[in-house]
């Protein structure tokens, strides 16, 4: 009997942890036989090392990655809180910076760079010392609810989720006072209103203070766009409405009209695999939008990478790999973006859709010698 038991006992066990394990594993799997039917793509078309690619950014950021070391090798908040001085009111790339700054701290909370002492975790302490120590330091405040937000975002299901966000509402109302003219903190508060369920009047209202300070803003679009979803507390329809209202009425340089492809990959079916859905004329639109996009906006954009990740992944799907591999060699290194965050190993997702855009493309008649030409 007591066999019997210790039996039923490892097969729950396996239920819960073997499982997951062996799906992790295949998964690995599967990506490492995807890089390697590829013909070696990381020595034939230079591209970045599975483990090397950088989960944190969409793309380059030099500047940001040098505070980042520095604020690893020392825990203090200057080298942040310079960083975000230095960035003054370009808010697409504060914006960014902002959003960096506060995953570095929740990281550090949730992972390896926690220690214990008293009780206490330390991950991220150089943050909670910046605002200590700098108590009317916009970018502390920026930083701080932004933080909050990744917290409660990442466990909507705890008891503490409406706490944590109403928390962040109010470092967000601080922030705002510290800085009038900035939007940054409005755009943090779009996910706080959106995961305490406001209102679409009162939605509506938030957003009409952002476009009073940044009518344009790439990232706030996006930012906004999920509450407009049917996932949230809207429908395609409103979803695809909003986003075809921002192209519509985007300036000249503007990334905006990149914004349909987000609405079109917020509403993909569950079982997404079929060509032909890549190859409609809602897809297409939407992809040519986005090129579009690349070509108006500056290159160096802060939010283009962001655009770029979505349409390798659009590219791919739609079998169109000379085009991903344009948009491949321009990204490449770099995996912080949607649609590789959602998932829980982005570089291997990336990497999977890099091997796959590799092997349409030398089925084509590509080689690494005979790349696309670089440009969006």
């Amino acid at each position: 009997m007591d066999v019997l038991l210790v039996l039923l006992a490892a097969l729950a066990l396996g239920g819960l942890v073997f499982l997951p394990w062996m799906r992790r594993r295949q998964a690995a799997q599967q990506t490492r036989q995807g890089l390697a039917a590829a013909a070696d793509p990381l020595a034939g078309y230079g591209f970045v090392p599975l483990e090397e690619l950088d989960v944190r950014l969409p793309g380059p950021d030099p500047e940001l990655d040098e505070a980042l070391a520095e604020i690893r090798r020392t825990r203090d908040w200057r080298p942040a809180a310079e960083l975000l001085k230095s960035t003054g009111d370009d808010w697409e790339r504060r914006w960014q910076r902002v959003q960096t700054l506060a995953g570095a701290a929740a990281f550090e909370l949730a992972t390896g760079g926690t220690e214990q002492d008293g009780g206490l975790r330390t991950g991220g302490i150089w943050l909670r010392t910046w605002r200590s120590e700098a108590p009317k330091d916009p970018g502390g405040a920026q930083t701080h609810a932004q933080f909050l937000v990744v917290q409660a975002l990442r466990d909507p299901g705890s008891e503490d989720f409406r706490m944590i966000l109403e928390e962040a509402r109010t470092v967000c109302q601080e922030a705002a006072l510290l800085a009038p003219g900035s939007p940054i903190p409005y755009i943090t508060e779009l996910a706080v209103a959106r995961g305490l369920g406001a209102r679409p009047a009162d939605y509506q209202e938030l957003w009409s203070t952002i476009v009073q300070r940044a009518p344009h803003h790439m990232g706030a679009h996006l930012a906004a766009l999920p509450y407009w979803s049917q996932k949230w507390h809207g429908s395609r329809e409103e979803a695809e409405a909003f986003a075809g209202h921002a192209a519509a009425s985007a300036p000249s340089g503007s990334l905006l009209p990149a914004l349909p492809l987000f609405a079109v990959y917020e509403h993909l079916p569950e079982a997404n695999m079929v060509r032909s859905l890549y190859q409609s004329a809602v897809v297409e639109r939407a992809i040519e939008g986005a090129h579009f996009a690349l070509r108006e906006a500056p290159a160096d954009h802060p939010m283009a990478p962001h655009v770029r990740h979505l349409l390798v992944w659009f590219l791919v799907r739609a079998e169109r790999y000379a085009e991903a591999m344009e948009q491949l060699r321009l990204v490449d290194g770099h995996v912080g973006a949607v649609p590789w965050s959602y998932g829980p190993s982005p570089a291997a997702e990336y990497a999977a859709y890099r091997a796959q855009a590799i092997a349409g493309w030398e089925q084509l008649g590509g080689t690494s010698a005979g790349l696309p030409p670089e440009k969006p």
